[in-house]
């Protein structure tokens, strides 16, 4: 299980990220680039606006991958209508360990943060 505290530890621990977080919605992108993390906004209503559910995040990555993860673990990782097709898998905080969520953290900074700072960082 990993909670919002830890989250946000691990996405601050990465180069150039920020928090954007707004209420009780978590966020955060990298500067220069786009968000790598944030609050999984549920539909309770299909007429009324979405609601953060603290039970679950999106995390960016690449479509394909996210069919993979969601193939093979459909108790961590999930999927809805409004995310398909969208690069990023929805997780069950409940259900992944906080090292597997670190990894697939990276993979996403990787993914969201401007080349030119993945280049540098990675030489």
């Amino acid at each position: 299980m990993i909670d919002a505290a830890a989250i946000r530890r691990l996405a601050l621990a990465l180069p150039e990220v920020v928090e954007a977080s707004r209420g009780d919605q978590l966020a955060f992108e990298v500067t220069g680039g786009k968000g790598l993390v944030w609050s999984f906004m549920l539909r309770v209503h299909p007429k009324k606006p979405r609601i953060p559910d603290a039970s679950a995040v999106a995390v960016r990555c690449l479509v394909e991958r996210k069919e993979m993860l969601v193939a093979a673990a459909p108790d961590r990782f999930f999927d809805d209508d409004h995310y398909r097709g969208y690069p990023a898998v929805l997780i069950r905080l409940a259900a992944i360990d906080e090292q597997e969520f670190s990894a697939l953290l990276k993979d996403a900074w990787r993914l969201s943060a401007p080349k030119a700072l993945v280049g540098r960082l990675e030489d």
